[in-house]
């Protein structure tokens, strides 16, 4: 038994999986261009970049893949608008948006006649979502990288968020391996969103000392954290991090460039998860799924891939499981 291609709108992929669009440069047209050429859609995190840069990653990728892009962006990015009407501009194929829920954004793709995936945690959300226009869901449980809108397990929610509505949801929130991928399935998803498993592959440019660090913590190292945003999230526990639990008033700005709608001020977001991602240690904030202990080691996208779709067959099919995700 293979597994089914993914339709969003009028997109079709080859494969059921989406690379999850992590932001600050974490997802850039490298990532995102390998996670196309294999068949996925490929991804990238808006948030965090300038227009230009974002411009420049968006002409980049499309020179280089003839494959699906989507371009993830924060609701609650105060750039949020600017950024979905450039990417569409920049001919991206699909729009994700997520940490937060916008009216707007799906009257925007509808003139632009480019699918829209949002973000959700609940039936209610989901049910709404379809309504106002969604091409599918991405339904994101509590043990995702980054912002998480539910203390429930992803698994938990498929079944109901499957159930009602009509439009494709895809699964989020810690799904490392191919076994995963069959088991959501199996629960009605019709794909799945991967964010930690891709980053921790040859393609992903974020600094060494970042993969290392995951490659070598362990599931006692992952916290809970409020971020800025307003949400929880989850993050590997580093000085920073310890700061902020601590209640350590010495890592609030000095001054704040306005990047999100609505901050907090416990510490500039953006500024550590760029520290994340150029390999600094002791300030940075280093966003990651839950089940990132069960990988063990950096591969190229076509080799994750390969492992992936091998394992999801073997499961589908009941036969032997590779142990090595």
């Amino acid at each position: 038994m293979n597994l089914p291609g993914l339709k969003i709108g009028d997109r079709f992929v080859d494969l059921p999986i989406i690379q999850g669009g992590m932001a600050v440069s974490v997802s850039t047209a490298e990532l995102s261009c390998a996670v196309a050429d294999e068949g996925g859609i490929g991804v990238i995190g808006a948030t965090g970049l300038s227009i230009e840069e974002l411009k420049r990653q968006l002409q980049e990728a499309r020179a280089m893949t003839k494959g699906i892009l989507g371009l993830n962006i924060m609701v609650a990015a105060r750039s949020f608008k600017e950024v979905v009407y450039e990417s569409l501009r920049q001919k991206v194929d699909v729009i994700i948006a997520g940490a937060g829920f916008s009216k707007d954004v799906f009257g925007i793709c509808k003139e632009w006649k480019t699918p829209l995936i949002t973000m959700v945690s609940s039936v209610k959300a989901a049910k709404l979502a379809e309504r106002l226009g969604a091409a599918a869901v991405i339904v994101e449980g509590r043990d995702a990288g980054g912002h998480l809108g539910t203390e429930a397990k992803t698994e938990d929610l498929l079944p109901a968020i499957c159930k009602a509505v009509s439009i494709p949801a895809i699964a989020a929130g810690g799904f490392v391996d191919g076994k995963a991928i069959s088991r959501v399935m199996a629960l009605g998803a019709a794909g799945v969103q991967m964010g930690t498993r891709f980053l921790l592959s040859s393609e992903c440019t974020v600094h060494d000392n970042f993969k290392e660090l995951l490659l070598k913590s362990k599931i006692s190292d992952l916290v809970r954290i409020l971020s800025p945003v307003g949400l929880p999230a989850n993050a590997i526990k580093t000085p920073l991090v310890e700061k902020l639990l601590a209640g350590d008033q010495s890592i609030r700005p000095d001054k704040c460039n306005g990047c999100l709608k609505h901050c907090s001020g416990s510490f500039c977001i953006l500024d550590a998860l760029k520290r994340a991602r150029n390999g600094d240690y002791e300030r940075g904030l280093f966003f990651t799924g839950s089940n990132f202990p069960a990988i063990k080691k950096i591969l190229s996208v076509k080799e994750i891939i390969g492992d992936l779709m091998e394992e999801a067959r073997a499961c589908m099919n009941g036969g032997e499981v590779p142990v090595n995700p």
